[in-house]
């Protein structure tokens, strides 16, 4: 028999990915299994490796795909297996979940296991809301109860008189569908009903939906406005400090779905920016990275690198495999000999830098056109030897244009692209049923390989109202080869300029 491995019950918070505890990331990216419950954002299943094993526990109301006893023999024949398991939970793993449940099975099962607690939607949605659970000018206390109970039930757990006279703020976690007879029970039993209220819907998150009200009211007015679970209802006189405290819903991106359209590893700046200015991202990338389908022409111009007198980096992407292939080679950067660099984009130049390498050309618009004539303007280029490191099947506007002034160009390939049609983190399952605001395009593969997944011209036509963003000139032309126009093009042919872009419309 083997080693047993471990389960790790994580709580994966409120619903905001990055509210999730580091020690959460570090388990998710090292794990073997990853078992997620409903209320889980999806997002964060991209943290596991591509070959863990990823199960849905479905924990909802009338939407259970396992049952919990069921539940609890998976868990425990997965660490048999030697498996590292991560039961992914909404919220924290101990707080109104059944995580006390699963470890209680676990450890009657001998198998050894780890919680790791997680911010609970009890604190989490208030904040986003602007709800400050206590004040010291309003209540120094708060309640938390389940609103799953039925208070008409004849034998209640709940004391509903002392909830009502309690005193502090009263937090209903879940119970929308009973926040009626919540009411009557609290307005019963000696709460006033004009004591302030509020109710929080997909708290933290990019859709996030608040009401106020009162006690008297706030049944009527959930009902006005179709609230569903999930949902966090909080009781107290704190709920007026919203109009004050409101931060998450005033960002200027607040209510918009907005989706990046770039790999997985460059995704995360767009993706920052964006949730920084309140919009809900969903990341779909279009390509994958792979290794160029022939590795000699690569080799060969590695191993005479020292003829070159320009190599031309057209993305970070270039500037990384490039120097992943050198260095497999050479041990010491000066085999690079005299050669010059020029850099198209801040992008690839920063990459560049990394390398501790000076830039010795930059256009001052990114395309093949302005990058040529950079050149032009920097030397006579009749008999100059160029490296043109970049991707397989590559625009062949810029070779074409070196070469017509004499230039000697080797248009290599350090990496090659693939059309991305996994989806992980199920954004674009969500894209396909909720579509989205806005789709942003930081390259014209990425408008040509996510036409080819989505039918990107028939969506537009469907959907009036979607909108689109381009980086930059070359992106723009992709989408006008399809019959469309971008909503807002980037000022600067950057990521910061494409963020950026998206708030002037």
């Amino acid at each position: 028999m083997g080693l047993m491995g471990k389960v790790y019950l994580v709580g994966a918070g409120p619903g905001d990915a990055g509210l999730l505890t580091m020690r959460g990331a570090e388990l998710l990216r090292r794990a073997d299994v990853v078992i997620y419950d409903a209320l889980v954002n999806r997002e964060l299943l991209a943290l596991a490796p591509e070959a863990a094993e990823v199960i849905f526990g479905g924990k909802r109301p009338r939407d259970q795909a396992i049952p919990q006893e069921e539940l609890n023999r998976l868990l425990a024949e997965k660490s048999r297996d030697g498996k590292t398991v991560v039961r992914l939970k909404g919220g924290d793993p101990y707080i109104f979940g059944r995580g006390g449940e699963e470890a209680a099975g676990l450890k009657q099962d001998g198998i050894p296991f780890e919680v790791v607690p997680g911010i609970s939607s009890i604190i989490a949605a208030p904040s986003y809301a602007g709800i400050p659970l206590t004040h010291r000018e309003h209540c120094s206390s708060f309640t938390v109860i389940t609103g799953h109970e039925d208070p008409d039930k004849d034998e209640s757990a709940l004391d509903w008189e002392r909830i009502a006279r309690e005193p502090g703020t009263k937090v209903f976690l879940m119970g929308v569908e009973r926040i009626g007879k919540i009411a009557a029970a609290l307005k019963a039993n000696g709460l006033p009903s004009d004591t302030p209220a509020a109710m929080v819907r997909w708290g933290t998150m990019g859709r996030q939906q608040t009401i106020t009200a009162t006690v008297g009211t706030l049944a009527d007015e959930a009902a006005k406005a179709d609230f569903k679970a999930p949902a966090v209802t909080i009781i107290g006189s704190v709920s007026t400090l919203r109009d004050t405290l409101n931060w998450f819903e005033n960002r200027p991106l607040f209510g918009q779905r907005v989706v990046v359209t770039r790999n997985r590893r460059e995704a995360g700046k767009l993706s920052g920016q964006l949730r920084d200015f309140g919009a809900e991202v969903l990341e779909i990338p279009t390509i994958k990275i792979m290794p160029p389908s022939s590795n000699e022409p690569l080799i060969e111009a590695i191993t005479g690198i020292g003829s070159y007198d320009w190599i031309i980096f057209t993305s970070a992407n270039g500037v990384e495999h490039f120097f992943d292939y050198f260095f497999k080679a050479f041990r010491d950067v000066r085999a690079l000999g005299s050669v010059r660099f020029a850099a198209v984009g801040p992008a690839t130049a920063k990459k560049l830098r990394e390398h501790h390498l000076n830039i010795d050309l930059m256009p001052e618009v990114y395309t093949a056109a302005a990058t040529a004539k950079a050149l032009l303007d920097t030397q006579n280029i009749e008999n100059i030897s160029v490296l043109l490191a970049r991707a397989e099947q590559a625009n062949p506007e810029l070779p074409r244009l070196l070469e017509d002034k004499g230039a000697i160009v080797d248009d290599i390939a350090f990496y090659r692209t693939e059309p991305e049609t996994a989806d992980r983190n199920g954004a674009a399952q969500e894209f396909e049923e909720n579509g989205a605001d806005w789709i942003t395009f930081a390259s014209s593969s990425a408008v040509k390989n996510f036409d080819a997944r989505f039918d990107l011209a028939k969506r537009c036509a469907d959907n009036p109202s979607l909108k689109l963003a381009s980086i930059g000139p070359e992106t723009t032309k992709a989408l006008k080869e399809l019959g469309l126009k971008p909503t807002v093009k980037a000022k600067a042919h950057t990521i910061d300029g494409l963020a950026s872009a998206l708030l002037k419309k």
